[in-house]
């Protein structure tokens, strides 16, 4: 080979290492860190350990206790990460965290537990619940700059979307729901992803069309239109009735919200509707005037036939009112309970299709009024406040649109409090991301970072 032309390489060697050394020098460890725990929780609750189950196997419904030990020593690893990563350089935004009524809600939570009928199957969930709840509310803290933030929203959207479009296409039996699921086989040709239902898929969908708006609202002009279209199309093909009538509706109600001015008349537009939607639907199964209301409207308002389950649960209620049978605990072994004749086949639900209820079945009345101080009525005082301090309001705007969608989906679906269940994640999240932007401002650039 020719000197000269040695020396050039490898002077162009050395000049690509230097520059690689130094595009590395001006990487900031602890920022990327950050991020990537992000990413990985994201990743973890929405991909799951176990993406694409086969429903066609009888031993689906079986918990495999190594699968579910890692999902613990996953969760918690990333908690206990977290938490070191936010304390370093956020601790005036957790000590925020520390109010009396999250302290009264955790403390009754405690309580519960140790009242409850199955102690130790409540200790063992709430410790995952609790691992899960925690990298929720730190993850609006853990990117440095609301645009990491962004792309970590919108990469883990990107990677989710593709795995479920590239199952439908290369392993449909995987994806989809099909004649020979062990159960509900009525469900066949229903798209569901790499989740386990179509009931899961389709919430999450709903949500990624949120996401996608909300970049395209920031200036990302290719990632979030096609997260945002590719959600939107797989939300039709889950057949997710609930979830696809809720994404326009919502997004309607949450933009007429944040033209709201006051307060007062914002929880009226919240909350009103929310009223009437339990009212006509677990309401009816409590009041004979109520039913005949309900049976006067032009759609099924007990979703074919939950009110069964609704009556089954209410008597759960009315048996422990006070302490609740336990968290998490109930709906293991509900077989040998008593139910109204005919009505029971309502023995075999796994929940009772409405998380309001669930929770007063669960953790008792008092715990479901904390739930709702908590997460019902703080959010949208967060909102306001955000907003009338001009901070990150489309960022604003996308956690008060996943936080309403989150309490209208309740009114039909179980997943407040619920471990690792991904709505219950991206709640949590808006619902933290709500607390941190009325007291906090974003910050947008790498410059400005603490």
């Amino acid at each position: 080979m020719d000197r000269s032309a040695a020396d050039m390489t490898a002077a162009q060697t050395r000049s690509s290492g230097h520059m690689l050394r130094e595009a590395l020098a001006g990487l900031d460890a602890v920022q990327t860190a950050r991020c990537l725990v992000a990413a990985a929780a994201l990743l973890l609750v929405l991909v799951t350990l176990d993406p694409f189950p086969d429903l066609r196997n009888p031993d689906v419904t079986t918990i495999v206790g190594g699968r579910m030990a890692l999902t613990y020593v996953s969760w918690g690893l990333l908690a206990g990460v977290a938490v070191l990563l936010v304390a370093a350089t956020d601790a005036p935004a957790l000590k925020t965290l520390a109010t009396p009524l999250h302290l009264c809600l955790l403390g009754w939570l405690v309580i519960n537990i140790v009242f409850s009928e199955s102690r130790g199957v409540s200790m063992q969930r709430f410790v995952l619940a609790a691992s899960v709840t925690s990298i929720a509310v730190l993850l609006p803290l853990l990117p440095p700059t609301q645009r990491s933030f962004n792309l970590c929203l919108g990469a883990t959207a990107l990677v989710l979307l593709a795995l479920c479009y590239l199952g439908v296409l290369l392993a449909p039996q995987y994806s989809m729901h099909t004649a020979l699921d062990v159960t509900e086989p009525q469900l066949a040709g229903d798209w569901r992803g790499s989740f386990g239902h179509k009931n899961v898929a389709s919430p999450v969908m709903t949500i990624l069309v949120y996401v996608g708006i909300y970049l395209s609202a920031v200036g990302s002009f290719v990632m979030g239109p096609a997260i945002a279209a590719l959600a939107g199309i797989f939300l039709i093909f889950t057949g997710g009735k609930t979830s696809s009538v809720l994404c326009l509706a919502i997004y309607v109600l949450a933009s007429l919200v944040y033209v709201t001015p006051g307060l007062w008349m914002k929880r009226i537009i919240c909350f009103v509707p929310l009223v009437a939607m339990n009212l006509l639907t677990v309401g009816s199964a409590l009041s004979p005037a109520l039913a005949a209301m309900t049976r006067l409207l032009p759609l099924d308002p007990t979703f074919t036939g939950r009110s069964a389950i609704w009556e089954f649960a209410l008597a759960a209620v009315a048996e422990k009112p006070i302490i609740g049978h336990g968290y998490a605990a109930f709906w293991d072994d509900v077989t040998s309970r008593q139910t109204a004749q005919g009505a029971e086949w309502a023995t075999s639900a796994a929940h009772s299709h409405n998380s309001y209820l669930d929770l007063a079945v669960t953790i008792g009345l008092p715990g479901l009024m904390l739930v709702i101080l908590v997460f019902v009525l703080a959010p949208l005082g967060n909102f306001q406040t955000a907003q009338a301090h001009s901070r990150s309001g489309a960022l604003a705007k996308l956690f008060l649109t996943v936080w309403l969608f989150g309490l209208y989906y309740g009114a039909t679906e179980t997943f407040l409090l619920d471990r690792q269940n991904p709505v219950w994640f991206l709640f949590a999240l808006a619902v933290a991301g709500l607390h941190f932007l009325a007291r906090f401002q974003c910050v947008e650039q790498a410059e400005m970072e603490r």
